[in-house]
């Protein structure tokens, strides 16, 4: 379905009635209120985010800020906005009194839950929260030094590793630096410093890369684009923390990216590259073949040159850059059919698989709304930690969590598999439960008609997912002799 253009008059009205709602209201940088509505508004547009979510970004603040209601909204801009302007509203009272997500006290342990009842029902609101976030971080100097500090350091842990998650390559990098200036701004200058200095020293031989890169993709009549991209301060400091401190193990500081029209190009332009440099062992990367766990596309490779000096280039078509940059929000997946209608219908399940932690959420939020127990910090695992790539014998593309079992990765197939599990081969060889899948695992699931589920099975199991089929399933059963135990995932 192709995305209608969002009407420019419903969108003007909206901003009439934000204007009248907030009258008399001020930021602490002393403007108007409305200058926040309006930022967020310009940010979904740069999104190409749809009419609905624009308007609703508009709205978002009145209901918790003014005498404007829901159903006042419902009335003039119709239920889907008054949906998502509920869902923001009740992200804003997840958050209000959260601190670090790592303590689940009992007094922040309801607002992270509403929080993610907020998040399940549709991921627009995310998108509206990022937004929203992201222009108060641009107009964080206004508070003090201690409301700086604590949402630069929720935003770290929260937003910006659900900006990763929807790939949103640009947003997830300003988050990042704008947060990690207020964390610690002594490393922050510090690291900023370091960049410039080594980016400054490498200019020259960078010209000289650039030109010969460039006369030989237009040798071979390669349509392209050429340009720098710097490493941003946030994930310079993480990777210095991975390599002791050695900045000279860096090599992506300043990287190339070559921009082409399509994905032959892509492979043509690596062969090209390596015709001029020396490519160093073990750092290709081919994300075309095998795309990150949020979509990501591109080939990285990095290179020696005739003047020992070492660059990264990053190749992908113009496509995978838009997605690089923008994610969700580029394409925008659903177009106008909202999340809640997939589920509605019964569409959890043929998500792509870069978005399958979406339906993991839309699950916990169905059960917090039922009334049951959620596993939190089981929960924080399977949204935020690194995730990995394993295969069925077909080629089929599943991704699971770290640490994932081969019991989370049949039940991720389909339930009956799960239920009826009697072995697992891995890469072609026999294998057992207890064994935690790597990147790359060709996973054969050995089932049998005769095989039931067992209780045993909880402690060979990580993924909310499959716990919830796995007690479903043994509930059903209800053997007098199989208690159920009351029993915590084991990560």
């Amino acid at each position: 379905m192709v995305q209608k253009k969002p009407d420019s008059a419903r969108i003007e009205h909206a901003v009439e009635v934000a204007k009248k709602a907030h009258e008399g209201q001020f930021r602490k940088t002393g403007e108007p209120y409305i200058v926040h509505p309006l930022a967020v508004k310009k940010i979904l547009e740069e999104w190409g985010m749809d009419e609905d979510t624009i308007i609703a970004g508009i709205l978002h603040d009145t209901v918790e800020d003014t005498d404007l209601t829901l159903e006042d909204i419902k009335k003039e801009f119709g239920e889907s906005v008054a949906f998502l302007v509920d869902g923001v509203t009740k992200l804003s009272t997840a958050r209000n009194g959260m601190r670090d997500i790592d303590t689940y006290l009992p007094a922040t342990k309801d607002n992270f839950l509403r929080l993610m009842i907020a998040l399940g029902d549709d991921i627009r609101v995310l998108i509206i929260k990022l937004a929203d976030r992201l222009h108060n971080l641009r107009t964080l100097s206004a508070l003090p030094p201690d409301k700086q500090k604590k949402i630069a350091k929720e935003t770290l842990e929260v937003f910006a590793p659900l900006a990763d998650r929807l790939n949103m390559g640009l947003l997830r990098v300003e988050l990042a630096d704008l947060s990690f200036k207020y964390v610690d701004p002594r490393r922050f200058e510090e690291l900023k410093k370091l960049i410039e200095t080594r980016n400054k020293s490498a200019e020259k031989s960078l010209k000289k890369i650039e030109e010969e890169v460039t006369a030989a993709l237009k040798k071979e009549k390669i349509k392209f684009q050429l340009s720098g991209r710097v490493k941003s301060v946030y994930s310079l400091h993480k990777k210095l923390a991975k390599y002791d401190q050695n900045i000279n193990a860096v090599y992506d500081l300043t990287a190339l990216r070559v921009i082409v029209e399509d994905v032959t190009d892509c492979y043509l332009a690596l062969g090209i590259i390596h015709s001029l440099y020396t490519p160093m062992n073990g750092r290709i990367k081919d994300y075309i073949a095998m795309p990150k766990q949020n979509g990501y596309q591109s080939i990285h490779t990095t290179v020696i040159t005739k003047d020992k000096h070492v660059v990264e280039f990053q190749i992908r078509t113009k496509e995978m850059h838009e997605y690089a940059e923008r994610g969700l929000a580029a394409s925008f997946y659903y177009n106008e059919q909202k999340l809640t209608e997939n589920y509605k219908k019964g569409k959890i399940e043929h998500l792509p698989t870069n978005l399958l932690w979406i339906t993991e959420l839309q699950m916990t939020a169905a059960k917090l709304r039922e009334g049951k127990k959620v596993d939190l910090k089981k929960l924080k695992i399977n949204l935020f930690a690194d995730k990995i790539f394993v295969y069925t014998p077909k080629g089929d593309i599943i991704d699971l969590p770290k640490g994932a079992l081969p019991l989370d990765f049949a039940y991720r197939l389909h339930s009956e598999i799960g239920d009826h599990v009697v072995g697992v081969k891995i890469n072609g060889k026999m294998s057992n439960l207890n064994k935690r899948l790597e990147q790359g695992d060709i996973v054969e699931i050995l089932t049998s008609k005769n095989q039931t589920p067992k209780t045993s099975w909880l402690d060979r199991i990580i993924t909310s997912h499959a716990r919830s089929k796995l007690l479903h399933r043994l509930n059903l059963i209800n053997r007098p002799d199989d208690v159920i135990p009351k029993h915590k995932t084991k990560k």
